[in-house]
């Protein structure tokens, strides 16, 4: 079986995404094959194999982005699912897909779950500019998740008035949008000087967790390759 359904990811004008403002992005249903997105999710790691990433300081005085973390890697014991579906996005169709998107075939793409408990927020942000954009995958369903708890992500736009390293919140930007973040749903944008994005404090049950996994596209730069060679970036795939 395949876990990216190839043919809704063909479909996709990257010329419209390019053009979409505030910046570029996509909220579509359907980019993984219905019974992929289940197998995924019934497969999801445990969080006792996560890092805690609670109260950390960011480089530009923003809240702090709590969370849950794990960064894949081939030597983690996680389900066959997983390992066949990162395989899938290290092949040739899915990075075609990317380097449509973001108008480039220079990237390397690293990916982590981040599962987050009730109270944890995503501050407005732009990432960071090693970065290309992002394919962030909801892993959360009808079953574990009220959409009135939040989990959402919201693009946001500043009017092209604030600097990347900025730190204003939410009430600072104009909604544009909040994402479907429920069932076989993913976001693609493209990183740039006004993405501002955020995701807004979860009010969920103690117990329960916002699940998402999140493929990098990173850009590739002598900068960015002696980061990532003394360790300030993941190696990537």
């Amino acid at each position: 079986m395949t876990y990216l359904n190839f043919d809704r990811l063909s479909g996709f004008d990257p010329q419209t995404f390019r053009t979409t403002r505030p910046f570029p992005w996509i909220n579509p249903a359907g980019v993984l094959t219905e019974e992929g997105h289940r197998r995924l999710v019934e497969t999801l790691p445990d969080v006792s194999l996560f890092d805690a990433s609670f109260g950390e300081k960011r480089s530009h005085g923003q809240r702090p982005h709590d969370r849950y973390v794990l960064e894949y890697d081939d030597s983690l014991d996680v389900a066959q699912p997983w390992k066949d579906f990162v395989a899938e996005l290290r092949g040739g169709a899915y990075r075609k897909f990317i380097a449509r998107m973001m108008g480039s075939d220079r990237f390397t793409m690293n990916c982590h779950w981040h599962y987050a408990p009730a109270g944890c927020s995503v501050s407005p942000h732009c990432d960071g500019k090693h970065k290309h954009g992002s394919h962030v995958f909801y892993f959360n369903t009808e079953k574990d998740w009220d959409p009135t708890w939040g989990g959402q992500t919201l693009v946001l736009d500043d009017g092209g008035h604030l600097t990347h390293g900025a730190h204003p919140e939410e009430e600072d930007l104009k909604l544009v949008a909040a994402s479907q973040a429920i069932g076989n749903h993913s976001l693609l944008f493209k990183r740039g000087e006004h993405s501002w994005h955020s995701v807004t404090e979860l009010n969920c049950p103690e117990g329960y967790l916002r699940k998402v996994f999140i493929l990098v596209v990173n850009r590739v730069t002598p900068k960015v390759w002696l980061r990532r060679l003394f360790g300030n970036l993941p190696k990537g795939m």
